[in-house]
């Protein structure tokens, strides 16, 4: 099993619910490929770096998973439809 962690920014301007089922879809998504989720570290609503299809803040979410090497791959192509993800990116983390 391999360390991950996701980072996640999604859409301010949904409603808290909206938002709330995104997050536990991508949950969802993680454990149902065969991942352990380990940590949820939510920042928040922040502002962006640069503006994204007219938005200038995202909620943060980092999730932390193990998981095999295919998981990452299966979870980006779920997250890459998802209407209210602005940005995502997985990375391994090094042991």
């Amino acid at each position: 099993m391999n360390k991950y962690e996701l980072a996640l920014i999604l859409n301010a301007k949904v409603e808290d619910e909206v938002r709330a089922d995104s997050l536990e879809k991508v949950k969802g998504y993680i454990e149902n490929a065969g991942g352990t989720i380990t940590n949820i570290d939510e920042w928040g609503k922040k502002r962006l770096a640069y503006e994204i299809q007219k938005m200038k803040e995202g909620y943060y979410y980092f999730i932390k998973f193990d998981a095999e090497a295919k998981v990452p791959v299966e979870l980006e192509s779920h997250i890459r439809i998802m209407e209210n993800v602005i940005r995502y990116l997985c990375v391994k983390e090094e042991a």
